[in-house]
């Protein structure tokens, strides 16, 4: 944190104070709401949750030396000041928002129904060739890690990417409130939240409340080559595949799970080659996005490029994992229908035998199952080897894909533990995997199970298992017989031999000692 006391967080949310005055002007050093992370000088927020409540924690945060605790229950002789609320997650922002407007940094906000976390990933990784930039952890993305994502935001920091996500009308409202982004951007409108938004001019609109609070001289950026935020073309700058965009790719190559190249046109005269080393087209729309948001704020195009080139995976997300026995595709944080087309034309892309195990892909409303089944009829023009679909919303997914894929072969199971107890007659040594499904369906228990699955070779189902026994019993009756035949052959010569060598002991007594086929020099 940048300077902030235990004073302004009290007067920012009009809190209640308890402790002695000379504390509240004491520099905090963070600010948490799980006790596992604080240490001296940090402001604890007790926050109530569904199965722990945060105030049990706070003797044993002042053991660790926080500064101050946040809390909405009056304490009953603390071991230290404390600051007394109605709502704590609300006087968090409210801190959160007073933070904020004591730094003089470029903020970069974005949203999107797909892709946030890649893109923010993207724009972290280009920025940082010239900023020390703070971005934020994971997806911590919403109501309660937007503000602990702004109160990360130290004196070194120079510019700040902080990823924003909603699925009600009002949240985004909300977190612009805090973030206050000088610099907007719109990855996609797509079908993720249908069931809260009703349509996708519903997640347009509610996406647009970020522009709420944002900075007067606010510079947008969105995918242009969307149907829904072209409309917004008269205010933001586009990128897209289309050379009408401000900017815009061509000469895009695929190369499996190694990444993709493509060529980045900034405008109709300056353009450059660029490899992103995550698989999949949707990463060239993150490396455009990355590029309008670099050039934004001073940028060259060798460190854009650098940014693009050295950008790494997170677990979840588009992450390639080199196994003993396969090549994982983990991209199983979260899942809805368009990201899912994509994830499967990266697994065709490769050239081994090709698994696709898919999960349910949640808040999709009423139109759940025509969306599942939508990714199944995907499948009809791909060459997925065998499809693992999981869950009870996949039921669609799997029936939409054993009538539209009959290259296919498609298995369907109740939960994980039931996939898990078949995968050795389903996997085989070599294979490339892709595991995705929405987070709360839990397929990281599937990515660690493969990591450390042993395997000799292809491994067989149980028919196989058959074939091969009658296999091995025609090879062995085979074996005998020749073994057989040569053993009669050789003892038939033998008696040959010695029937020759006693006739010419007869015949030629006197050279019985020397002769070469005399009994005792027969050979059998």
């Amino acid at each position: 944190m940048k300077h902030f006391t235990v004073r302004q967080f009290k007067d920012a949310c009009h809190a209640r104070y308890f402790g002695p005055e000379e504390a509240l002007d004491q520099e905090l050093s963070g600010v948490e709401t799980d006790s596992r992370g604080v240490t001296k000088g940090t402001l604890f927020v007790a926050i109530p949750g569904e199965r722990v409540d945060g105030h049990k924690f706070i003797p044993d945060v002042y053991a660790k030396g926080a500064a101050c605790a946040l809390s909405q229950q009056e304490l009953t002789d603390p071991a230290g000041p404390y600051l007394l609320v109605e709502d704590t997650q609300q006087a968090l922002k409210e801190a959160a928002e007073s933070y904020r407007q004591t730094l003089g940094i470029p903020v970069i906000g974005i949203t999107g129904s797909v892709g946030k976390t890649s893109t923010k990933e993207m724009i972290a990784s280009i920025l940082s060739q010239k900023y020390n930039v703070l971005k934020t952890q994971g997806n911590f993305n919403n109501e309660l890690g937007v503000p602990l994502t702004i109160f990360r935001i130290g004196e070194e920091h120079e510019a700040a990417v902080i990823e924003m996500g909603m699925n009600h009308y009002g949240e985004m409202h909300r977190l612009s409130k805090m973030v206050r982004p000088t610099h907007c951007l719109f990855t996609n409108i797509g079908v993720a939240h249908l069931e809260f938004l009703g349509s996708r001019d519903g997640i347009l609109k509610a996406k647009c409340e970020m522009f709420d609070y944002a900075a007067d001289d606010v510079k947008a950026f969105v995918n242009g080559d969307d149907d829904k935020l072209i409309t917004l073309k008269d205010i933001a700058r586009t990128f897209g595949m289309d050379p009408s965009r401000d900017v815009w790719a061509d000469s895009v190559e695929k190369l499996g799970f190694d990444g993709v190249r493509c060529r980045i046109h900034t405008d109709t005269k300056n353009s450059f080659e660029v490899v992103i080393p995550l698989p999949g087209t949707h990463m060239v729309y993150n490396a455009m996005a990355g590029t309008c948001i670099g050039l934004a704020l001073g940028l060259s195009i060798d460190e854009i490029r650098a940014g693009i080139e050295s950008l790494k995976p997170l677990p979840g997300r588009s992450n390639i994992l080199h196994t003993e026995h396969y090549t994982l595709l983990d991209d199983c944080y979260n899942a809805n229908p368009a990201s899912m087309m994509e994830s499967l034309n990266v697994l065709d892309d490769t050239h081994s035998r090709k698994v696709a195990i898919l999960g349910d892909m949640g808040e999709l409303g009423p139109q759940s199952d025509s969306l599942h089944a939508s990714v199944g009829e995907h499948l009809k023009n791909l060459h997925v080897d065998v499809l693992v679909t999981i869950g009870t919303l996949s039921t669609a997914l799997h029936e939409a894909a054993k009538k539209s894929a009959p290259q296919t072969r498609c298995l369907h199971f109740a939960d994980v533990d039931s996939f898990l107890k078949e995968t050795d007659q389903i996997l085989k040594s070599g294979d490339a995997v892709l595991v995705k499904a929405s987070h709360s369906m839990g397929f990281t228990k599937i990515v660690e199970a493969l990591k450390y699955t042993e395997v000799t070779a292809a491994l067989p189902t149980k028919r196989t298992d058959e074939k091969q026994i009658q296999h091995q019993i025609c090879f062995s009756s085979v074996l005998i017989l020749f073994l057989f035949c040569f053993t009669f052959e050789t003892i038939a010569h033998g008696i040959w031999d010695v029937s020759i060598s006693f006739n010419s002991c007869l015949v030629f007594p006197s050279t019985k000692a020397s002769s070469p086929h005399s009994a005792s020099s027969t050979i059998f």
